[in-house]
């Protein structure tokens, strides 16, 4: 159960123009718990869905790139709700495999970017070493982004943590699941 109850069905107007915005065009499916919620605040949601759709679909790093430092902020802010949506909707179409995809929940691999979202996890910071490794890779633009990134993943993890009671799930929960999307709530 939701924390903050999701608006639901029938929406008012001005309410369903506001949540088609957050799906993609077309998209049949109702829009997410996570959406629904913030759409208690109407000013806040439009100014996070403009930052998040920029993130997602105006960014300047490869796909695959932005959904490996998603999922690995969203793991290790224990989000399973964020994560379970990325692993489902978004890895697949970006060239993900499902061992990719599973070792940003257990940390392993040693991948530079795994590494680098726990850098940011453990202390706001890259290190020398991964700043270095990550300069060797991506623009000025790309590294700015990728602080960014993790950054709103963060801050979703912990709206979607709090807001949505979805804390309760645990990893084990996640892994033991092929990656179809089930809305928690």
């Amino acid at each position: 159960m939701a924390r903050i109850a999701p608006l639901d069905p029938p929406y008012a107007p001005d309410v369903a123009a506001a949540l088609a915005k957050w799906m993609p065009p077309g998209s049949a499916r109702e829009p997410l718990v996570l959406f629904r919620v913030l759409q208690r605040h109407p000013e806040l949601a439009s100014r996070m869905r403009v930052l998040g759709a920029g993130l997602l679909g105006h960014g300047a790093l490869p796909p695959a790139d932005r959904e490996l430092v998603i999922l690995r902020t969203c793991a290790r802010a224990a989000c399973w709700y964020e994560w379970g949506v990325h692993a489902e909707a978004f890895a697949g179409p970006v060239g993900l495999t499902p061992d990719q995809v599973a070792a940003t929940a257990s940390g392993t691999g040693g991948d530079l970017l795994i590494r680098a979202a726990d850098e940011l996890h453990d202390s706001a910071r890259w290190s020398a070493r991964t700043w270095e490794a990550l300069r060797g890779r991506y623009t000025d633009e790309q590294l700015v982004e990728l602080l960014a990134l993790a950054g709103w993943y963060r801050t979703i993890s912990y709206v979607a943590n709090n807001l949505l009671d979805a804390g309760d799930a645990r990893q084990d929960d996640v892994l033991d699941r092929t990656y179809p999307y089930a809305d928690p709530l």
